[in-house]
């Protein structure tokens, strides 16, 4: 008969213990060490005080956390936080969890507007307003505006911004309705998974109002597409995320309605996640 504590009492027993319920050790570590109130790239930490004592009432909220990563809870959702472009964001199931490759985006978004002095800029569909915020945070001299159609998305944004003290202005709008004219550049992670995507189940926790847009998944980019021209300056650009396999369509819908340059940008792991081009009137 097994002689181990009912309750790990040290941090190894513990990340054993999640190993043995199946959750991923990177997963793992990251809530242990939220729940020790230990910042989430200190896992070094672990390694130097892997004997450490750990209070049976800890063990107990870490391990109802670690169920909830089991039944498929984003990781950022239980730690209420996540990394992105260097900022640390709240998040919460108000909002999609911020995307590594969303970044791709965001750079693509500096290059294009390195060069242009206090550029204005729109983030469409902003969420827990990453994208305007990791664009604020590089290019301080901007006006970076940011609308969602989520009140409560909005919340949270702008609880970022407070807290990053970045001075995004946010709105709430349903794309680019009563939008500004003569920005520098829109930028937009909009939803674009199809209505009958076979991995929507795993990603039940997230609003699926920022995921899916119907029956292919173009149906919001459509929107932006056609209505950015008419709140683009000349030589304003139009930068979109979209699925692993939109590239195609999504250029072919941006040279349709008059963009130039038009283009693709991969993201982390290869695949053309970004297309964009430039509003050009005069040849």
């Amino acid at each position: 008969m097994s002689t181990e504590p009912l309750a790990p009492s040290t941090v190894t027993q513990a990340l054993a213990a999640a190993a043995r319920l199946g959750v991923d050790r990177l997963d793992a570590q990251l809530l242990l060490l939220h729940a020790l109130g230990r910042p989430p790239h200190d896992r070094a930490w672990l390694l130097a005080h892997d004997t450490d004592a750990l209070p049976e009432p800890l063990w107990t909220a870490l391990s109802a956390r670690l169920l909830r990563r089991l039944a498929g809870e984003p990781v950022a959702y239980l730690l209420g936080e996540k990394e992105f472009h260097g900022l640390e964001l709240r998040v919460d199931p108000r909002v999609l969890v911020p995307r590594p490759d969303t970044e791709t985006l965001v750079d693509w978004a500096l290059e294009c507007l390195e060069g242009q002095a206090a550029p204005r800029v729109l983030d469409l569909g902003t969420g827990s307003g990453a994208i305007a915020l990791a664009l604020q945070h590089a290019r301080a001299d901007a006006q970076v505006d940011a609308v969602d159609s989520s009140a409560d998305a909005l919340a949270v944004a702008r609880a970022n911004a407070e807290r990053l003290k970045l001075p995004v202005r946010f709105a709430q709008a349903d794309w680019l309705a009563g939008a500004d004219r003569g920005y520098a550049l829109i930028a937009s992670n909009p939803p674009y998974i199809a209505a009958g995507d076979p991995h929507l189940p795993a990603l039940q926790h997230e609003p699926v109002s920022a995921l899916v847009a119907g029956a292919d998944g173009l149906d919001d980019i459509r929107r932006i597409v056609a209505d950015a021209p008419a709140h683009l300056a000349e030589g304003g650009w139009l930068l979109l995320e979209h699925g692993h396999d939109q590239a195609p369509a999504v250029r072919q819908l941006l040279a349709a309605h008059g963009f130039a340059e038009v283009q693709s940008r991969d993201d982390l792991a290869g695949i053309a996640r970004c297309s964009g081009g430039i509003r050009r009137t005069v040849k």
